[in-house]
């Protein structure tokens, strides 16, 4: 099955913890998220980037911001095809989808920050669009979320929640090394 590495909004914005809720989980993504990008870059196997421009003035990830660029464990190479977006979703106002099926892909691999927001959207319709989708779990982060009374949900729980909500009708979920384990078995 064809297969495709599809790197979401690994942006340097992502690090202001202040404007996206105080805490994140999982510090090690970034990482994940390079390891698997150096293993499909040495095998020659598809990837793409993806990378938001918020539309939000005062974003971190404006692309009048220096948060905006990709950060430097998994930036794209000049030959490496990038797709722009300003919503949650990947596969909305991008070519990611004509992308995928010129290049004959059955199966994408989601990897990215964060869960709750444009991963989850973007596996969703991964999914919906017919694709086997698979989520690393261990290559994606979530943020602390604050209830309306003011209760926060931390975030850990926010992301294994999500993966929850995903696993088995939107994704499989994998870890890194289950996924590297399958890709040189």
């Amino acid at each position: 099955m064809k297969t495709a590495l599809v790197l979401i909004d690994i942006q340097q914005g992502l690090d202001e913890l202040a404007f996206y809720g105080g805490q994140r989980n999982n510090p090690v993504a970034e990482n994940n998220c390079a390891l698997l990008l150096s293993h499909f870059r040495k095998h020659d196997l598809p990837r793409i980037f993806i990378q938001h421009d918020s539309t939000n003035p005062a974003s971190p990830l404006h692309p009048d911001k220096p948060g905006h660029a990709i950060k430097e464990e998994v930036k794209p190479n000049t030959d490496e095809t990038v797709y722009h977006k300003n919503v949650n979703s990947a596969f909305i106002g991008t070519k990611l989808e004509d992308w995928l099926h010129a290049h004959s892909i059955e199966q994408v691999i989601a990897i990215g920050l964060t869960t709750e927001h444009c991963i989850s959207t973007s596996v969703r319709m991964s999914a919906n669009l017919g694709f086997k989708t698979i989520l690393i779990e261990d290559a994606t982060a979530a943020f602390q979320k604050f209830l309306p009374d003011g209760q926060v949900i931390d975030a850990e729980l926010v992301h294994q929640v999500e993966l929850a909500n995903l696993r088995d009708e939107f994704a499989e979920i994998l870890t890194t090394d289950q996924l590297l384990k399958r890709l040189n078995g």
